[in-house]
């Protein structure tokens, strides 16, 4: 899902103009402070190509929750303890993040990357936008498709004998939502197509 140049151009003056919460005034270095982009949303709505296009406006790193879940079984839930512990938490710090990349196929925990203190870094995948992370996100954005087009997206990326895990995710997925209420707590929502949702109150978003 990639978003046309007026609904990117829109998410960059939300994110440019929120106010940076990272670090926290705790921190010993507060003149370092960056503005979090959270891009949340079930899987296959088209998160990772939205939150590429944001990187490249902004400059910026961008942390895949895929490289912090403990594959299929293990659920999206622990993706945003580790986002916490391992990036958000050094940052507050006014230090460098790092996190280990897992490997789905080999089951272990592959190579490291580092997250550099900087004015902007973006966050994608599903936890991206958890509680825990409210404190220090500048913009929260919502990214949904029905189940259908996710499952087709999904089985065209990872190959049909993959039905049965993306049916279970499909199920943590709605467990994690209900518990962390994301899409009520957004700030910005798109559709899988890249279009602004129109919420219930009739306010067009993200133009």
């Amino acid at each position: 899902m990639t978003v046309g140049p007026d609904v990117l151009a829109a998410l960059v003056r939300a994110v440019r103009s929120a106010p940076a919460r990272l670090p926290g005034a705790e921190a010993p270095h507060p003149w370092r402070r960056t503005r979090l982009v959270c891009v949340d949303g079930p899987a296959g709505s088209g998160k990772t190509t939205l939150a590429t296009q944001l990187a490249v406006e902004l400059a910026c790193q961008v942390v895949h929750m895929d490289d912090l879940y403990e594959g299929w079984a293990a659920g999206p839930d622990g993706g945003a303890a580790r986002l916490r512990s391992w990036v958000l938490g050094p940052l507050v710090a006014g230090v460098a993040g790092e996190y280990r990349r897992f490997d789905w196929v080999a089951g272990v925990y592959a190579e490291a990357h580092r997250v550099e203190p900087g004015p902007f870094l973006v966050v994608e995948g599903c936890g991206a936008a958890a509680r825990s992370v409210d404190r220090w996100a500048a913009l929260r954005v919502w990214v949904e498709a029905d189940d259908d087009e996710r499952l087709r997206r999904g089985l065209a990326r990872d190959g049909v004998g993959e039905r049965a895990h993306w049916l279970r995710w499909m199920a943590d997925e709605v467990a994690h939502y209900a518990a962390e209420d994301t899409r009520a707590r957004a700030d910005v929502h798109l559709d899988g197509f890249g279009r602004p949702r129109t919420t219930a109150q009739g306010a067009t978003e993200a133009t």
